[in-house]
């Protein structure tokens, strides 16, 4: 017994002592990203130098120009781009809708829809109807043929984590134009994907189904969506005008931008840590995901800057094309596979540069099994959950295609789709301290991930 004591105390010894070890020395990455940090400058750049980086626009190709630098002086050993083919749709010019009632007319603030079509030159007018769920849109299908249909679905604002809210929102802008195309529609007005105070219109990607016609379709700002609302509350016959010069182009060449850190022990195993290049069009993709590629390109940069010295390659990628069809996640894994590259864990930034506060694991409870007890080294960071509501798209599919763990940043939802997808979405509206804290939490996660192991 006193043999078995002695074994447990020595146990739990040596258990403390790593424990206070690894504290240590995440308290100096801390100190590094919060004296050093090039992560806000980093933003800066990438948002008011380079802008909105819409898949196969020009500002794509300067991204991963400026991804290949800032890799490079963050000390990459390796900096290099893997060719995807990636999606080519252009917004082509000002989007409109018109509320008219009787003889008044009321502008709205909309934007077309990522893969929307365009209307014909002169527009199209067309009764509207409300519509408020799918099942709605059901029970009314006879009187669908010819109109414009007005998705008003709010966010459901007794969700604590915005994201739940998104998940059930979004259906109506992603299926929303061939649900009710399929009962003659000849166009989709959407409310947006927010649960904001402002009229900023959100756009973001949509599915057609090829089985019916393609109608343009519309996101409208919440605050004109609540006008319509209101106004068909008290009036019978209303219509919208809507223009679009929306239309898609061939496929065109994308690349991620990969920055590769050589590991001592296993060279040949891989960390991947990412973030997506490309937003929307509308604004400057400082949250979505401007915050996601500074993240990750500072985990090297500080690892690095506090002596680390990796067991296993490190990885940053910074995708192509996550928001219109997740083409270089696909090119990332797909190669990997093919390559039979043996990979041991992925992390991706994809919620914005707000204040951290759990991170999302898709895995087996097996995998989870070295992960879970080091939870109290995050806590004085902010990070105090670790969870497993699944991770993120540019690295799902690593774990579809091998199996290994992988996990997303989770920082607070409260603002995130106050500016996802919308012109708001500008580097001002990320906050230096906050930005900071998510990359020390990511940082942690690598190191101590390469230290131990899964």
């Amino acid at each position: 017994m006193r043999s078995f004591l002695f074994g447990a105390f020595l146990f739990l010894f040596i258990g403390t002592v790593k424990s206070q070890s690894d504290s240590v020395f995440i308290r100096k990455i801390a100190d590094e990203i919060f004296q050093h940090s090039t992560a806000y400058n980093n933003l800066h750049a990438l948002t008011k130098n380079i802008g909105p980086r819409l898949s196969g626009s020009p500002q794509t190709y300067t991204a991963e120009k400026w991804g290949q630098d800032a890799l490079q002086r963050a000390g990459a050993d390796r900096v290099y781009l893997q060719k995807a083919m990636i999606p080519h749709w252009v917004r082509g010019g000002k989007d409109q809708a018109t509320l008219i009632s009787g003889n008044n007319r009321q502008t709205l603030a909309v934007i077309a829809l990522g893969n929307s079509v365009s209307t014909p030159a002169k527009g199209i007018t067309a009764p509207m109807i409300l519509i408020h769920d799918f099942d709605e849109l059901e029970k009314r299908k006879s009187e669908i043929k010819g109109k414009i249909i007005f998705f008003n679905h709010p966010f459901d604002m007794n969700f604590v984590w915005m994201f739940n809210a998104y998940q059930e929102a979004v259906p109506y802008r992603v299926f929303g134009a061939s649900r009710a195309a399929k009962y003659g529609a000849v166009g989709v007005l959407v409310r947006s994907m927010s649960s904001s105070t402002d009229n900023f219109p959100h756009t973001g990607a949509m599915i057609y189904n090829d089985s019916f016609p393609k109608i343009p379709a519309l996101a409208v700002g919440l605050r004109d969506a609540d006008k319509l609302v209101a106004t068909a509350a008290t009036q019978n016959s209303l219509s919208l005008f809507i223009s679009t010069n929306a239309h898609a182009l061939a496929d065109t060449v994308g690349y991620n931008v990969i920055g590769e850190w050589r590991g001592s022990e296993f060279p040949d195993q891989y960390i991947t840590v990412g973030g997506h290049l490309d937003s929307w069009d509308p604004a400057e993709g400082a949250s979505d995901d401007g915050t996601g590629c500074v993240h990750s390109i500072e985990v090297l940069r500080a690892l690095k800057a506090a002596g680390y010295k990796p067991r296993h390659s490190i990885r940053v990628v910074l995708f192509t094309d996550e928001e219109n069809g997740g083409r270089g996640a696909l090119a990332y894994s797909s190669e990997a596979k093919t390559k039979n590259e043996k990979h041991i864990f992925a992390l991706e930034s994809d919620a914005g540069g707000f204040t951290p506060r759990e991170f999302s694991f898709k895995g087996t409870e097996a995998q989870m099994k070295t992960i879970r007890p080091l939870l109290p080294l995050f806590e004085p960071y902010g990070v105090t959950t670790f969870s497993m509501h699944g991770a993120g798209s540019d690295v799902d599919p690593l774990n579809d295609s091998t199996g290994i763990l992988v996990a997303a940043l989770i920082p607070d939802s409260q603002r995130y789709f106050d500016y996802h997808h919308a012109a708001n979405d500008v580097f001002e509206n990320v906050n230096k301290r906050e930005l900071e804290l998510g990359a020390i939490n990511m940082a942690a996660l690598i190191y101590l991930v390469d230290k131990y192991g899964l």
